[in-house]
């Protein structure tokens, strides 16, 4: 159910170079939560300079707080790096669908995340870490100082830097391209910015391999009402479709869509 709460900061804080982090006592939308993949609507600013609701996706729920990771793009997440413990946000949520983890059957998961596209998928590494489930994770930046954890191959997670300055020098791609190929039957559920979808999008078709995005998207309401959000779906359908079957909205429809159902 989805609810509008008031939530007080807990901590705020930098995580890496223009990421960070903030911990919100919202008890009433945080047990609402069914999953990785679902996001919350943020409200910032005071008064109308800035009307629109910032969608961020969660990126952990401890006891009765929710977390997210953020990067600093405009006025609306400066606001909220500036917010301190104790000050009060209000927000709509949870928002969207969840990864579905009973479509994956035995398969090899990788997990991939760029940019704040990581905080879903560092809620779905955490989850399946306390499930025991294998799995390996890749996480890309463009340099050492936008990573914020550890490069350990051994435990599988594999950091990716464009200048080489921790982990493997490339994009995901580098690495993507490698674990995909030692593992017998992969799947891989990922979400990032959206050059990085098209790139994995194009090598998932060309190999055949399934998995799930995640998909980030600017979004005004954060409820299907004002149908900014829109993404081309895959559906085979005649010259005289609708509007709604031949788009789906990311806001409300995912924003979590098996690849094969989308086109990036």
């Amino acid at each position: 159910m989805r609810r509008i709460e008031s939530g007080k900061v807990l901590s705020n804080h930098k995580l890496a170079k223009g990421m960070y982090r903030m911990d919100i006592s919202l008890p009433e939308i945080s047990s609402e939560v069914q999953g990785p993949g679902q996001f919350i609507s943020l409200t910032v600013g005071e008064g109308w300079q800035m009307p629109l609701r910032r969608p961020m996706s969660i990126a952990s729920i401890e006891n009765d707080s929710i977390s997210i990771i953020y990067k600093i793009f405009g006025k609306g997440t400066v606001w909220l790096k500036e917010r301190t413990s104790g000050e009060v946000i209000e927000a709509i949520g949870p928002l969207g669908n969840k990864f579905s983890l009973d479509k994956i059957n035995g398969k090899e998961i990788i997990l991939v995340g760029g940019g704040v596209g990581v905080a879903p998928i560092l809620y779905l590494h955490d989850q399946l870490s306390k499930d025991n489930q294998d799995h390996l994770l890749i996480v890309g930046a463009v340099t050492a100082a936008e990573q914020f954890l550890e490069h350990s191959p051994k435990t599988g997670i594999h950091l990716t830097t464009d200048d080489g300055s921790v982990g493997e020098k490339g994009t995901v791609m580098t690495m993507l391209e490698i674990l995909a190929d030692k593992v017998e039957n992969p799947y891989i559920i990922a979400c990032g910015p959206e050059p990085m979808l098209a790139a994995i999008y194009k090598f998932t078709t060309e190999k055949g391999i399934e998995g799930q995005f995640a998909v980030e998207s600017y979004m005004a309401c954060g409820t299907g009402l004002c149908q900014g959000c829109v993404i081309e779906t895959t559906k085979n359908i005649s010259k005289e479709h609708t509007y709604h079957q031949k788009y789906s909205l990311v806001c409300s429809d995912g924003p979590v869509y098996d690849i094969n159902a989308i086109r990036i």
